[in-house]
């Protein structure tokens, strides 16, 4: 499966435009459009190709279209989005919304997260990835905590009864 992975920071152009990364049209292969979705819990916008917006579509599908959470997932994934003309350049414009849901001015920072990337300010993707890497340390260290305590109490081990 092609994926986006990296992330990149690109110029904006004078009239408005940023190129997406090279590595992420390849995984586009041709595409003349991006699908855009403001994000409800960060300053980004999530960004990909059809296979990213039909995997969206398929999980709304799963659900009841007479209920409140389709409704709202509906609203999400479709009323709320935005689709994004790509030139031959593979450049497409920052318009208003895309500005004022990330802060972005004269960079764009794209980070691939598989199925779809993001579109940050480089400065909040900053902060984010600081804050995110400490998160992903902590977790490290509880999943090696954890590891330790199952495989000692698979073993036999006593390792809580020994006192200190």
């Amino acid at each position: 499966m092609d994926r986006f992975a990296s992330n990149t920071i690109n110029n904006v152009d004078r009239k408005g435009r940023v190129s997406v990364p090279a590595s992420f049209r390849a995984v586009l292969k041709n595409q003349s459009e991006l699908h855009a979705l403001m994000s409800v819990d960060h300053r980004v916008v999530e960004a990909g190709g059809k296979d990213m917006i039909e995997w969206y579509q398929q999980r709304l599908e799963q659900l009841d279209p007479f209920s409140q959470e389709y409704e709202d997932w509906s609203f999400y994934i479709n009323g709320d989005a935005l689709e994004l003309k790509l030139d031959g350049e593979g450049r497409f414009q920052l318009n208003d919304r895309i500005r004022e849901q990330t802060g972005i001015s004269d960079k764009v920072l794209f980070e691939g997260r598989g199925r779809s990337f993001w579109i940050w300010e480089p400065g909040a993707y900053e902060d984010y990835r600081s804050s995110a890497r400490e998160r992903v340390r902590s977790l490290k260290r509880s999943l090696g905590s954890s590891a330790v305590m199952s495989s000692g109490a698979q073993s036999g081990s006593a390792s809580g009864e020994q006192g200190s």
